[in-house]
């Protein structure tokens, strides 16, 4: 992402220019991250939701009246006819026919690789973070010494 040295000593090496360039990058890159992390724990949560929602099929008997979702606020009754098979959906439209268990398994295996990979972009993020911080730190100092130099 940034071909600068990380550390003070090669920000402090920079022109004023290249560090507010380094700065402005910086913190684009950050808010991206942010944006990748809400992304990542809202894709979480909605698993989470689908997982609790298989829990609760696998303990209703056939035959048995449910609310169904359509959107967010629109449920239509319908029958549980089968309680032992669900559709997937492994997005862009594709739906697969899978055993009450492994969607579960599905799920669980979903939602670990979303948290490792939020784990990781935490780490990302902070570092980054650091890297416009310090550069903003150091492009104020030199802002400082130009103004008292003239």
């Amino acid at each position: 992402m940034g071909s600068w040295k990380s550390g003070s000593m090669g920000l402090e090496r920079m022109s004023v220019e290249q560090l507010k360039a380094v700065k402005e990058q910086t913190d684009m890159e950050v808010n991206l991250l942010q944006d990748s992390l809400s992304n990542i724990r809202n894709a979480t949560t909605r698993l989470e939701i689908a997982s609790s929602a298989l829990n609760d099929l696998s303990v209703r008997p056939p035959a048995n009246q449910i609310l169904v979702p359509l959107t967010a606020s629109l449920y239509v009754p319908a029958t549980l006819h089968d309680s032992t098979h669900v559709l997937i959906d492994v997005g862009t439209g594709y739906f697969i026919e899978k055993t009450m268990d492994e969607g579960k398994d599905y799920c669980e295996r979903k939602i670990n690789l979303l948290k490792s990979n939020f784990d990781q972009l935490v780490e990302v993020a902070s570092k980054k973070k650091n890297v416009a911080d310090e550069a903003g730190v150091i492009l104020q100092a030199k802002m400082k010494q130009l103004a008292s130099s003239s």
